[in-house]
């Protein structure tokens, strides 16, 4: 398998931590890429038309993408027990868990583009402002109504859960997110201990 790459992306370090729970990372050749948001690489859209990291071409030539997908092709290799939870409600409460942290993301990563990509004169300080909010509220979320479930479970939703924290801490530190959340700081610093965050720490 072959995965197009970048080292800051928090849904390519998603992927990373799915294919290291799993034991099958080193089955992935990873290929370093130019993803941006305007001035697209055209390597990626040879295989995926939005030209976005993560991109997953598998052994038998078929492009995979988005990170949610990607994702869950992984826990279809090898034999290791599976992050994506069989039927049932433990499967809809990783599912949800994980688009939670997926959008969460999103609003990030826009919010990081208002900044860092937009010319100055065209920022929209409310569009930005609402980003961060989304942050907040998906935060609060995490600490009141998914905290059991992130400290007691191994899922896709608690792992995409951890990157989302992680990507705040990495570009967002100044939110302060423990603040006022003590019982999810403790899971994450305790969840970012395992050999799989621990190996893919965003740079960049």
């Amino acid at each position: 398998m072959k995965l197009f790459f970048s080292p800051a992306s928090p849904f390519v370090r998603k992927v990373m931590v799915c294919a290291l729970e799993r034991g099958i990372d080193g089955q992935i050749d990873k290929l370093g890429s130019a993803a941006h948001p305007i001035n697209q690489d055209a390597a990626i859209k040879a295989h995926n038309p939005t030209g976005k990291v993560p991109t997953l071409v598998a052994d038998d030539g078929m492009a995979i993408y988005d990170s949610r997908v990607i994702c869950e092709y992984l826990d279809s290799v090898g034999a290791a027990p599976g992050l994506f939870p069989a039927a049932g409600q433990d499967r809809w409460k990783a599912l949800v868990l994980h688009s939670a942290a997926d959008e969460m993301l999103d609003a990030a990563l826009l919010a990081r583009y208002e900044t860092v990509a937009r010319p100055e004169a065209l920022r929209w300080a409310d569009w930005h402002g609402g980003q961060i909010t989304k942050i907040h509220t998906t935060v609060k979320a995490y600490s009141e109504e998914w905290i059991g479930h992130l400290e007691n479970r191994l899922d896709i939703g608690t792992v995409a859960a951890a990157v989302s924290l992680g990507y705040l801490d990495f570009r967002f530190p100044d939110i302060g997110w423990r603040n006022g959340h003590a019982r999810l700081a403790a899971w994450y610093a305790g969840f970012a201990e395992r050999p799989s965050m621990k190996a893919t720490v965003p740079v960049g």
